[in-house]
């Protein structure tokens, strides 16, 4: 009896939970402009399920800081400025700096090949000519392996969401404009300072993988 009450909720949570991703990925992907309408009428239809799921979703997604919500008007992409952007690129230098010098010495061979792993990958994606979103998710997908080992989760949780968060666009879009290969090289000399235990070169190595993309940035938003 108890398990056929707990069906709906964990259904439930799974539709709105499936919805989220699927918006997220399609907001970054820039399938939808900054600042546009999300109609949930419309989009209720084309899931093919109700209002209430959608909205949770929706609600997941202003967590995020993906959409914002206007009252009596409902659900819209965010827009973000670039002085955001550049706040949250300089968040990030802080927070990750710190989380790589606590894995560093937790690091095993393990997470050194799946970091090279992922690296293969951003070669081959560089040949077949994949959009900034594919790029992003293996850009994503790098820096997480190196930082699990630090064994610092509420640091992680919030990297996590800052990767996630509306500015992605914009580094996706510094990541196309000033060459995959340069971030690919950037990538390539974190990992070998890592494998050597060289955390100074490793930190160093990896502000600049992200603090480079803000003067890209000012040039891109002017």
């Amino acid at each position: 009896m108890g398990d056929k009450r707990s069906s709906p909720l964990i259904v439930h949570q799974t539709v709105s939970t499936a919805t989220a991703n699927s918006l997220r990925e399609r907001i970054l992907r820039g399938d939808f402009d900054e600042g546009q309408s999300l109609l949930q009428d419309t989009l209720a239809a084309e899931y093919g399920i109700s209002r209430i799921p959608l909205r949770e979703a929706l609600r997941q997604l202003e967590s995020e800081g993906l959409v914002t919500s206007i009252p009596h008007r409902g659900y819209m992409v965010a827009v973000i400025s670039l002085d955001e952007v550049i706040e949250l690129c300089e968040i990030r230098a802080l927070i990750e700096s710190d989380v790589l010098t606590y894995a560093i010495p937790n690091m095993t061979q393990d997470h050194f090949d799946r970091a090279q792993k992922v690296l293969d990958k951003c070669v081959s994606l560089q040949k077949s000519n994949a959009d900034d979103y594919e790029h992003g998710s293996l850009n994503w997908e790098f820096h997480s392996i190196l930082y699990e080992a630090s064994n610092r989760k509420r640091s992680l949780m919030l990297i996590s969401s800052l990767h996630h968060s509306p500015d992605r666009l914009a580094r996706m879009k510094v990541a196309s404009t000033v060459g995959y290969e340069i971030v690919h090289r950037q990538h390539s000399d974190i990992l070998k300072y890592c494998r050597q235990g060289n955390t100074e070169k490793a930190v160093e190595s990896l502000r600049n993988n992200i603090l480079c993309a803000i003067e890209t940035l000012r040039s891109l938003y002017e």
